[in-house]
């Protein structure tokens, strides 16, 4: 169990602390509330390039990781549809170093025009090597437009396209970071052997003063209901054909995100699950196979994909998959295979548990959802769901008109 407790700034800033009394180090997480969704379409990657663009400088600090390892510590950052967010463990005495460091960024990032062109030239080298250079690269893009038509998920968050990043101004830069870089729209987090009350002060002695500038941000656009089948076939260089078939599914706070990560586990949670005991291990029709969910915020994907083995048929490969949707949906799970997932799940959150920095990323991203209490209550709601559970929320998911179908074709 995580126990921490809030408090929040005159700017806006939401500040959180768990006290861990067994460990040495500390962890500060900030996470801002800005990701690929909140992207003008005619200006997708901003984003992440700015991530990139925060570890280079500010106007007092011009190397932001020589002070981190000074202080004995590591720092990272990432990414995505929903969030930014950049996290630092050091050993405890030298928490105050990660509370100086981000509180500076936050109001004196040093931008230039040399240094946006270098981060632009890394970011549209890491476009090129994850989407463009590698095998399968493109199959999460092209599977977001089949998915979503009007919602900003439809985009990755590293951008739509090259060109948008390529054409990034100086100017738009300091636009983002006026906009989204600000007190109220983080979550600062901290775990460690610290009282809450000395975070507290630290948090308003580094970043009480910083003033707030509050922007207005515009609904986004609901993905409509889809209504009919969707498939695309491509033909790329790669070792197999590759099937995979999405389904729309809730967001992160629907009971519909629980039941299909379930189910997720259930169909490919590891060698003994259903998929690789069935399509790999037994009936060699298939070399690689996986299926997952995306939790994004708003509603995401439910997805199934793996790579055929040679001599095995697309449209062979295709049933089979279907088939295994329609054994959960008919077919009542037993009563060892759920507690199994169960047991991993409850496991999982268990070793998360264990750890400063996955309890401070975790303090701060359940206090974006909103729902902090869920931190501790998640394991309840899977331990909740029942054989039953699984049929009604499969047969009401996987249905043809619901489904994206990709076939990635190795070309001859």
């Amino acid at each position: 169990m995580i126990t921490f407790e809030k408090h929040t700034l005159a700017n806006g800033l939401q500040v959180a602390a768990n006290r861990d009394r067994c460990s040495k180090m500390a962890a500060l997480n900030l996470l801002y509330k800005v990701g690929a969704r909140n992207e003008n379409p005619e200006q997708t990657g901003f984003a992440h390039l700015f991530e990139h663009l925060m570890f280079r400088g500010t106007r007092r600090i011009p190397n932001f990781d020589a002070p981190v390892q000074m202080a004995c510590g590591e720092n990272n950052a990432f990414t995505n549809n929903d969030y930014t967010d950049y996290y630092i463990t050091l050993p405890t005495p030298n928490i105050e170093t990660a509370f100086w460091l981000e509180s500076d960024r936050m109001t004196g990032l040093s931008l230039s025009r040399r240094k946006l062109e270098t981060e632009k030239r890394v970011v549209l080298e890491e476009f090129n090597q994850r989407y463009l250079n590698q095998p399968y690269g493109d199959m999460t893009k092209l599977l977001r437009k089949m998915v979503y038509r009007v919602h900003p998920y439809r985009w990755c968050a590293i951008g739509r396209t090259p060109e948008h990043v390529a054409a990034a101004t100086l100017e738009d830069a300091e636009r983002f970071y006026r906009r989204y870089y600000r007190p109220s729209n983080a979550i600062l987090s901290v775990s460690g052997d610290i009282e809450p009350e000395q975070v507290f002060a630290m948090a308003e002695r580094w970043f009480g003063e910083i003033p707030d500038t509050p922007a207005h941000h515009d609904p986004l656009p609901a993905e409509p209901m889809q209504t009919s089948a969707r498939r695309l076939k491509v033909d790329r260089d790669v070792p197999a054909t590759a099937i995979t078939i999405a389904f729309p599914m809730g967001g992160r706070l629907s009971r519909d995100y629980y039941l299909l990560d379930l189910i997720s586990d259930l169909l490919s949670g590891g060698e003994s699950a259903r998929l690789y005991d069935s399509l790999i291990r037994r009936s060699r029709l298939f070399s690689a196979i996986n299926a997952y969910i995306t939790g994004d915020i708003d509603p995401g994907m439910f997805i199934i994909t793996g790579q055929i083995m040679e001599g095995v048929s697309e449209q062979q490969a295709e049933e089979v998959l279907w088939e295994e949707l329609r054994q959960l949906q008919e077919v009542a799970v037993g009563g060892y295979e759920l507690e199994k997932v169960k047991n991993k799940f409850e496991a999982g959150v268990m070793f998360g548990e264990l750890n400063v920095m996955n309890k401070a990323m975790n303090i701060g991203y359940y206090l974006m959802l909103g729902h902090p209490d869920l931190i501790n209550s998640e394991t309840d709601i899977f331990r909740s769901i029942n054989a039953y559970d699984i049929i009604r929320e499969s047969r009401r998911i996987f249905r043809p008109e619901l489904s994206s179908t990709l076939i990635y074709r190795k070309r001859q």
